[in-house]
């Protein structure tokens, strides 16, 4: 197994990998790509702690009844944070590459432009959670809890096995278009088990994604991009698929008449 460093060397590679892509690639990463311009992925800023567990711990206990506490700009890359309840915190642009939040709770938490670049939220609750323009690549979510949450993230490369998206927020924001085309960025995924039941999902980046057996039931996928997709198994009852775009993805024969509205269906692969 990689040690910790190295882990968080290769996912900032990717992620500077991507930055470094034209921006033509994707309007769906442009805005992930503008926060990311000029930024040293490598710095200091980027990879180490300003504070202990001991201090995290103290900050929570201190907040206000009924007041999150405020970590907005912190960094707290690579803490042991496991177990730990940010419900109602605020961690907007806080720094937590790498850091383990693994069954923490950090339901209602803000984590709008927060770097979470390679973090373990394995079996964590962000019920209602907000998430906008999070940058996520390569995080490891199986087992979370994301039901209700605004996912404005890019989860380029990350894993969400069994992770339960239910009516979550992960559609683009039409009305809000300052930092570019901001929408959930799921490529190269791997969304096993995914519960997306009754999410929004439109003009969703699932571009190589992994979803076998994954629930899309009563899900709006209008104009997203699955190409080269792997949906065998997914489950699309009730779900809008109009405009869904299936160049070279990988589907069941018996799914065909559920994604009828679908474009490109005709160059998907059909199992």
């Amino acid at each position: 197994m990689r040690s910790g460093a190295g882990r968080l060397t290769g996912v900032l590679g990717l992620t500077v990998a991507l930055a470094a892509a034209p921006a033509a690639l994707s309007v769906g990463t442009a805005g992930a790509q503008d926060m990311m311009r000029g930024v040293d992925l490598s710095s200091p800023d980027m990879t180490t702690a300003e504070m202990t567990r001991s201090e995290v711990e103290a900050m929570l206990k201190a907040a206000p009844a009924g007041h999150g506490a405020d970590f907005s700009g912190r960094r707290l890359s690579g803490l042991d944070l496991s177990g730990l309840d940010f419900s109602g915190a605020t961690l907007r642009a806080a720094r937590l590459n790498h850091a383990n939040l693994s069954h923490a709770r950090l339901n209602a938490a803000v984590l709008d432009q927060a770097w979470a670049l390679g973090a373990d939220f394995v079996d964590a609750s962000l019920v209602e959670a907000s998430l906008f323009a999070t940058q996520m690549a390569g995080a490891r979510l199986d087992g979370a809890d994301l039901s209700r949450a605004r996912v404005g993230a890019d989860f380029t490369g990350a894993r969400l096995i069994g992770a339960r998206l239910e009516k979550a927020d992960c559609g683009a924001d039409l009305k809000n278009q300052s930092m570019g085309l901001m929408r959930a960025v799921f490529k190269s995924a791997d969304l096993s088990r995914t519960d997306f039941a009754g999410a929004d999902l439109t003009l969703a980046d699932l571009r190589f994604a992994k979803l076998p057996s994954a629930d899309l039931s009563d899900a709006i996928l209008r104009k997203a991009d699955a190409s080269g997709a792997d949906l065998r198994g997914a489950r699309f009852t009730g779900a809008d698929v109009s405009g869904l775009d299936l160049d070279s993805a990988r589907i069941d024969a018996a799914a065909v008449p559920e994604l009828a509205g679908a474009i490109n269906l005709n160059r998907a692969f059909r199992e």
